[in-house]
């Protein structure tokens, strides 16, 4: 806001000033005001002065031992107890925020982060009921984007971008196996050879997803490709392409959800999987994180492993 008519005001230490000329106003008295204000009284005298100074007019009268203010200390008077209620009130809002009794969490996670993001959301929100959260789920490329507008407080990347600054906190494991279906040929055998996978139809995600990422990385570390029959871009359409036998796939170990066994899909043991992965919380560097979101990665740091993988091992 344009400060030109009020930069006087802002040269000077005003709010000690402003206390000291609202505690003597109150209590008409120079010597209540500092006894209130535990201040020595030459020490409320000069600050009275100092303000006087700083606004240009007399602001106090006396007569005889009474004191009065004049027209603008009246003025002044009024405007030191809108200043101070709106103080309280941003105090107020503010103790709030620090106490989590209010205030809002936006978070954008990847698609295979909805599996366990509002599981850890709904822990979190049970305990600060009064909290305001916003959850978006997407693709990896759209996440990037959404970084890069810092259009979120926090996001949640299985792989996060490498070309951005930014800060990473791990939250969970997240391997990567090979999907079949149970009668594939490939099902129930032990070690099998990487290579075996080259001539298997596979099933990619879209360019862009962080899965398709790790799948191809997987081949091109040993110099080979994938024989790719088709790209879908969810990971519900990839297990339904897999259960009508059309090929298998590399996706999270939990991608096709936490808390069921997942009829008739199976992990096939093929030699350097599981790949190790982690979902990771990610924010800009510089950001600074709202007291909402700060708060979330401490609650999650400390409780993810129960809520998700020891509750998985009671299923």
């Amino acid at each position: 806001m344009p400060q030109n008519q009020i930069r006087r005001y802002l040269k000077h230490g005003m709010l000690p000033q402003l206390s000291v000329f609202e505690s003597v106003s109150r209590l008409g008295s120079f010597t209540r005001a500092a006894e209130e204000l535990y201040m020595a009284q030459p020490t409320v005298s000069v600050q009275i002065r100092k303000l006087t100074e700083t606004v240009g007019v007399p602001l106090i009268e006396q007569i005889g031992r009474k004191i009065y203010l004049t027209e603008a200390g009246r003025e002044l008077q009024a405007a030191c107890q809108a200043i101070f209620r709106t103080l309280e009130g941003i105090e107020d809002r503010v103790s709030n925020l620090r106490g989590l009794r209010a205030g809002r969490l936006r978070l954008a996670v990847s698609t295979t982060g909805k599996y366990f993001t509002p599981r850890l959301l709904a822990a979190f929100v049970q305990r600060h009921p009064n909290l305001e959260v916003s959850l978006q789920i997407h693709h990896r490329d759209t996440l990037i984007d959404r970084l890069v507008r810092n259009e979120d407080d926090l996001y949640v990347f299985s792989n996060p971008p490498t070309d951005q600054e930014i800060v990473t906190q791990t939250i969970l494991p997240n391997p990567m196996v090979v999907f079949a279906r149970d009668d594939h040929p490939l099902a129930g055998m032990k070690k099998i050879a990487f290579e075996r996978l080259v001539d298997e139809p596979f099933i990619m995600r879209e360019p862009g997803s962080g899965t398709r990422m790790v799948a191809l990385e997987a081949f091109e570390s040993r110099g080979l490709q994938p024989h790719i029959r088709m790209e879908l871009s969810t990971n519900e359409a990839i297990k339904q392409a897999i259960l009508a036998g059309l090929g298998i796939s590399i996706l999270s170990r939990y991608t096709l959800g936490l808390d069921t066994e997942h009829d008739r899909l199976c992990a096939l043991d093929v030699a350097g999987f599981p790949i190790q992965r982690h979902w990771q919380f990610v924010y800009p560097v510089g950001k600074q994180l709202p007291v909402t979101a700060q708060a979330f990665m401490d609650f999650v740091r400390t409780e993810a492993k129960q809520l998700v993988f020891d509750h998985l091992a009671k299923d």
